[in-house]
């Protein structure tokens, strides 16, 4: 059963009244983030409840021993752990002698949290009576800052409601911190320095192995009715623990607040010797501007990130609350600044999968970043593979792989492999194709041919090369085979000849081919630097090409249609809507053996070479490919409901892709797979605002044209988005009358709507 307590709202997150079973659920859907740091929306005061505490600093990780009791050669050593960082939120609230903990209050009435997405800001307020007959109002306002991104803000409030009190708040910070999913238990961080001064503190840490060094610092101020109050706070140290706690007599209905400054300064982005002297210059700024302008400036910064990525929907508040959800998760988790970094599947939200690259950032992530910021920002992702691309010629040559041979890893936060299951790190290889045609999608959409001689093509050479060296010959088939793998559809390990492994396999090879023989042609100088730097014959290139012309794809010439890999027939084909409801999600009712052995699919696997690949398809075969595998998909990986919407969607079949962008939109907010509690799904967000842009917008970059073919559901009255395309900006609003197009830019463009070509003038709306 989906949980329905988050109310609709098209620009809200909204949860009214407290029920501490959904506090877990809540931490996830309420995180916040601002690209460098992110949190879950834990309560900054003391809760006993059953909670999830986390902080998270982009790119800091520790390498968690891999837990298993076997070893194989090329086995990872280690699964990367997004770090749960010290934590700076922290303020214990005391009213008379009585901790504030909504675990043990005697009533609580008129609870609200509120994560307004417009303004980047998350709101709690709730009214409160403790065990001692006190009775409070409490109001909460925090956020990350965009504009200074080591720099987080909180105003905490409290007013005494039936009599005078004496209020404490205790603010910290902690760093005795633990992950949840520690293989071993190991504390991660070291702390080294705790230092308190001038109502601020700082705790000096380092991660265990890795040695990233982080300074978690606060600053306090309190108010009364809004007036600063000069308290002395009283101090408290230990050797992983800082505090100040200020304490005063309040009258009744008198606001009694603290406002807390805190964040991290790290050694990424400082010299070690300086973090301290770096975070106290960024105090410094915070507190001359103050909290209001500071959350003037957030909601100024967020209001420039909906301006080029807003999509509004018209009628539907569901569906509108959706898809903001999932645009500004994506923006407060990535923003491209930084090509060391890279978007997580849990974001800032949570720990699950570790790691902070997936195949989801090309396959899905990309073309989001793509259109709705610039060509830097997908050039970053582009490069953050391009700089670990020695490591993933180092991963195949622990599998035995020679030559420069590159396998880039399933789960990385430096470019070596860190995912601990076999069946993934091993046989889920189809995610080197994904990393090629994120290249070859960056290109036909940006138009930045120059990437591919410039970085590119190494990638190309490298994966062409692991793919020829994968395929082995079979005498039986007179055909290249590739054995042992596992596709998209995790619920399938250890098969042979995966449709979708075979055919993108193939693709990677002919691109990187035709990449070679244009670069020689018109680019000989950077030509000569390539071949020189890889050592490429063209003998190689000719074993390449064998392969490629002779790869086998499993076929069943009764159904006319490609199989999932060999054997796929054998199975007991019964549909998914067969199944009894009871053993829904089957990865949490049913054992292992007894999926494999089954015909569910987790995820699109045929069909994601039909997502990727639509060109080299007939819409008829489209149709037959998803009647057949559809109805056996039970879409239990967030990445599959956006790819069947949008497929649905170029089929004319408006009521299935609205059903599938709704499950892709309200994953999360829902909690379709019953474990929101351990994080939001990030990267399957980008696949929600692809559900309408080329879903229902039916946006395709085709002989290096921008086209549309816009259909819109019957749910919805309007919809519209904007698209970033080659530096201007093109926005859609599509009705069930017909459709708007106006070019923001100032170069006239041609688009094709519909198969026909049109020329848009700057500054002028074309209603079609």
């Amino acid at each position: 059963m989906n949980q329905d307590y988050i109310q609709p709202n098209p620009w809200s997150i909204l949860e009214e009244g407290f029920n501490p079973k959904h506090v877990k659920s809540s931490e996830s859907l309420f995180s916040i983030g601002n690209g460098a740091m992110g949190q879950r929306a834990n309560f900054e005061e003391k809760y006993t409840g059953n909670t999830f505490q986390g902080s998270y600093i982009a790119g800091v990780y520790y390498p968690d021993k891999t837990r298993v009791g076997w070893w194989k050669n090329g086995y990872p050593e280690y699964f990367a752990k997004v770090l749960n960082a010290p934590s700076w939120i922290g303020i214990n609230v005391i009213i008379n002698n009585e901790v504030l903990d909504l675990n043990t209050c005697a009533k609580i009435k008129n609870f609200k949290r509120d994560l307004n997405m417009k303004e980047g800001v998350l709101y709690r307020s709730f009214q409160a009576t403790l065990q001692n007959g006190i009775e409070i109002a409490v109001k909460s306002t925090r956020f990350l800052s965009l504009a200074y991104d080591e720099l987080g803000v909180i105003n905490f409030e409290v007013i005494p409601i039936n009599q005078d009190a004496t209020i404490s708040f205790t603010s910290y910070l902690d760093s005795d911190i633990k992950n949840q999913d520690s293989n071993w238990d190991d504390q991660f961080w070291d702390t080294t320095h705790v230092l308190i001064e001038n109502h601020q503190a700082h705790i000096h840490s380092n991660t265990r192995k890795t040695f990233f060094y982080v300074n978690t610092f606060m600053e306090n101020k309190t108010f009364l009715n809004g007036k600063e109050l000069l308290i002395a706070p009283k101090i408290s140290s230990t050797p992983i623990f800082a505090s100040m706690c200020f304490t005063k007599k309040i009258l009744k209905g008198d606001i009694f607040s603290i406002q807390k400054l805190g964040g991290y300064t790290t050694s990424l982005n400082h010299d070690i010797d300086k973090l301290i002297l770096a975070a106290k210059n960024t105090l410094e700024i915070a507190t001359n501007l103050g909290f209001e302008k500071l959350k003037q400036t957030q909601i100024n910064s967020w209001d420039n990130i909906w301006q080029k990525s807003d999509v509004t929907i018209e009628g539907d508040v569901k569906a509108q609350q959706g898809i903001r959800f999932a645009i500004f998760q994506l923006n407060q988790t990535y923003l491209g600044k930084d090509s060391r970094l890279n978007i997580g599947p849990k974001g800032f939200t949570g720990e699950k999968y570790g790691g902070s690259t997936y195949w989801d950032t090309e396959a899905y992530c990309i073309p989001f970043y793509m259109v709705t910021k610039n060509n830097l920002v997908a050039r970053n992702l582009l490069a953050y593979r391009y700089s670990q691309l020695d490591k993933a010629i180092d991963n195949a040559t622990k599998l035995g792989f020679s030559n420069g041979a590159a396998l880039f890893p399933m789960v990385t936060m430096n470019g070596e492999e860190c995912h601990n299951e076999w069946e993934i790190t091993f046989e889920e290889i189809h995610r080197n194709g994904a990393i090629a045609f994120a290249i070859f999608n960056y290109v036909r959409y940006t138009g930045d041919y120059n990437y591919i001689p410039e970085k590119g093509l190494e990638v190309l050479i490298a994966i062409a090369r692991f793919w020829q060296q994968r395929a082995s010959f079979s005498t039986e088939k007179n055909k290249y085979v590739i054995l042992g793998v596992t596709g998209p559809n995790e619920y399938e390990n250890n098969v042979n000849n995966n449709w979708y492994t075979n055919y993108i396999a193939k693709w990677c090879i002919d691109y990187a081919v035709e990449q070679i023989n244009y670069i020689k042609e018109h680019i000989k100088k950077e030509y000569a630097r390539i071949m020189h730097k890889v050592k490429l014959s063209q003998a190689e290139i000719l074993k390449w090409k064998s392969v490629a012309e002779n790869l086998y794809f499993p076929y069943d010439e009764n159904k006319k249609v490609f199989l999932q890999q060999e054997g796929f027939l054998d199975k007991e084909l019964i549909p998914v809507k067969e199944l009894d409801k009871t053993q829904r999600p089957i990865n949490q009712n049913w054992s292992w053996d007894k999926i494999l052995r089954s015909v569910y699919i987790k995820q699109a696997d045929v069909l994601q070479g039909f997502y990727f690949f639509e060109d080299h398809f007939t819409t008829e075969v489209l149709e037959r490919h998803f009647n057949f595998y559809e109805p056996f998909t039970v879409h239990e990986s967030s990445l599959s409901p956006c790819v069947h919407a949008i497929q649905a969607a170029k089929l004319g079949r408006l009521e299935q892709a609205y059903q599938f962008y709704l499950r892709s939109s309200r994953l999360d907010l829902e909690d379709y797979n019953q474990e929101v509690e351990e994080g939001c799904h990030i990267t399957s967000m980008a696949g929600t605002w692809m559900s309408i842009v080329e879903g229902f917008g039916g946006m395709r970059i085709k002989k290096n044209n921008l086209c549309f073919s816009p259909k819109i559901p019957n749910q919805w009255i309007s919809y519209s988005f904007k698209i970033n395309f080659r530096g201007q900006i093109i926005q859609v609003d599509v009705t069930k009358e017909g459709s708007t197009f106006e070019l923001h830019g100032n170069t006239p463009i041609e688009i094709v709507l519909h198969k026909k070509t049109l020329t848009l003038n700057p500054n002028k709306k074309m209603i079609l």
